[in-house]
């Protein structure tokens, strides 16, 4: 018999293959068919115990979840990541720890106040600028005033000027040019932070979160730096606008 004959062998069959040597078929051309069963897939809809489990603050986290929004730099993940360390540091209950909590939130939020004085400063002059541009386009008063007193270009006749669009379109001979050359400027100086960033070097707003933040620790030495130092970083320069 040769070798290549022996995948089809008849099952239960013998053959003699030289002297002394038999084999025995045990291949079967016919396959019976392999039952399968259906495996019961998990309910999609949640259960009343998955639904009283879930966890409705911070407060009722485990610390591994707790610490994973942590390093998402949640807020409120922080927050609760310092008071826990608090408790474990001082040994205290919840309450108290909250308290010291409070505490440090205090010094953080009154330090580097005076810092936040450009960006209110920014924010105002674009508010004040961007509602004043408009009066500054279309309104003839304004528009002719502002013409006799900085511009002092030739006034169209009366009846080039009837419409609030003929008053925009002759404001805007002299509104062009610094309004495109302050987008320009700005366009510029978004270029120049974006490449700053990209060499790794921190901007304003992330220089002073620093500052603040080795100065919440240098006062409560006592706590783990890098805690201490990632909730100051996540919090507000200025809880108050003014």
């Amino acid at each position: 018999l040769s070798f290549r004959c022996l995948p089809r062998a008849i099952a239960g069959s013998t053959f003699q293959i030289g002297d002394g040597v038999r084999f025995i078929g045990t291949t079967s051309t016919k396959q019976a068919p392999v039952e399968t069963t259906k495996v019961p897939l998990p309910s999609s809809v949640p259960t009343m115990e998955m639904a009283k489990s879930m966890p409705l603050s911070c407060q009722e986290m485990d610390n591994t979840s707790l610490l994973t929004l942590s390093a998402l730099k949640v807020k409120d993940a922080r927050s609760e990541v310092l008071r826990r360390h608090i408790m474990s540091t001082d040994n205290v209950p919840y309450e108290e720890a909250c308290k010291t909590f409070d505490k440090i939130s205090k010094y953080n939020a009154s330090q580097f106040t005076e810092y936040t004085l450009p960006y209110k400063v920014g924010i105002g002059v674009s508010v004040t600028a961007g509602f004043a541009s408009f009066p500054l386009c279309f309104y003839s008063p304004v528009v002719h005033w502002f013409n006799k007193g900085y511009v002092t270009t030739d006034v169209p006749e009366p009846q080039d000027l009837e419409t609030m669009l003929e008053v925009g379109s002759w404001a805007w001979n002299w509104m062009e040019p610094p309004l495109g050359q302050i987008s320009f400027f700005l366009l510029c100086l978004q270029f120049a932070r974006s490449q700053i960033q990209n060499l790794g070097i921190k901007p304003y707003t992330a220089k002073i979160l620093e500052l603040r933040a080795q100065k919440l620790v240098k006062m409560f030495p006592k706590y783990n730096a890098e805690i201490v130092s990632d909730y100051s970083k996540v919090q507000s320069l200025s809880k108050n606008f003014f």
